[in-house]
């Protein structure tokens, strides 16, 4: 595995004067902050050794290199999931990679299900805590101790200073930003009415099928992590409506200009 970290990585590095110190996974539909890079060098993920590349419509599968001010950058358009028959390991590969190439602040977006009532379609979340369901973990097996521990501590996984500095710059925005736990399932199916019951129950506020992985990957690397969700639709157990993906698509490109004018003011705040 180290090997093969290692290989991305200077390939990747060869191909490019950007030493990122930030770096960003963007989820379904919310890959309108890369339009705000200057002098974006685009790698499509199939061209980098070892890279997973994703398989889903609304995910351009490109690695992409500039600065969003002065702030050296890399981001990821567009992510690969468990449900896509890739293991835990393959996933976080890529945070891995930019862990090695230098990023010490991750930045997560994704669509979610809302499962607080008060959540409405086109809401943007503010993670401050996950639950893990999908019964994986990418820290299963040897330990790199390359990135960390055998045993990282996960109470403070979602940093504070990002999460303070998100909620600022979203009220000087005039951005409604809500905060909530977020829950990890594997999909691809969707939740019936009584698994998003079971959901609520146990404290979720938003449900979806990446993030808390990477996550785990990020914090175990040292990373600064912080995610906000674009919440497509809301669950109500006793009264859930059919969604199709063109939908989740439609209304995360809806959230997806919000959320980049959050996270580019972030950006632009960082003292890196």
């Amino acid at each position: 595995m180290l090997e093969r970290i290692q290989e991305a990585t200077d390939f990747l590095l060869a191909g490019t004067r950007i030493k990122p110190k930030i770096g960003m996974i963007l989820g379904t539909g919310l890959g309108e902050i890369t339009d705000r890079i200057k002098s974006p060098i685009r790698v499509p993920y199939h061209a980098i050794p070892h890279f997973p590349h994703s398989t889903i419509q609304g995910h351009r599968g490109n690695l992409v290199f500039g600065k969003l001010g002065k702030r050296p950058i890399v981001v990821m358009e567009g992510r690969c999931h468990i449900y896509e028959g890739y293991t835990p390991q393959d996933i976080t590969f890529p945070v891995r990679v930019m862990s090695r190439m230098g990023v010490g602040v991750l930045l997560i977006s994704s669509a979610a299900g809302g499962l607080n009532p008060l959540f409405g379609p086109g809401d943007l979340m503010l993670v401050t805590d996950h639950i893990n369901l999908t019964g994986m973990n990418p820290l299963i097996g040897p330990n790199l101790d390359l990135f960390g521990p055998r045993f990282p501590d996960m109470c403070r996984a979602y940093d504070r200073d990002l999460a303070l500095l998100a909620r600022k710059k979203a009220l000087e925005l005039r951005i409604p930003l809500r905060e909530g736990v977020y829950t990890g399932i594997l999909g691809p199916s969707l939740e019936t009415p009584a698994e998003t019951r079971f959901l609520r129950t146990v404290g979720a506020d938003a449900v979806g099928m990446s993030t808390v992985l990477e996550i785990i990957a990020g914090v175990h690397c040292g990373m600064r992590c912080a995610a906000v969700v674009a919440v497509t639709n809301v669950n109500l157990p006793d009264c859930m409506a059919m969604i199709s993906i063109d939908e989740v698509i439609d209304k995360a490109r809806k959230a997806g200009s919000s959320l980049a004018r959050i996270w580019e003011a972030v950006l632009l705040s960082l003292d890196i």
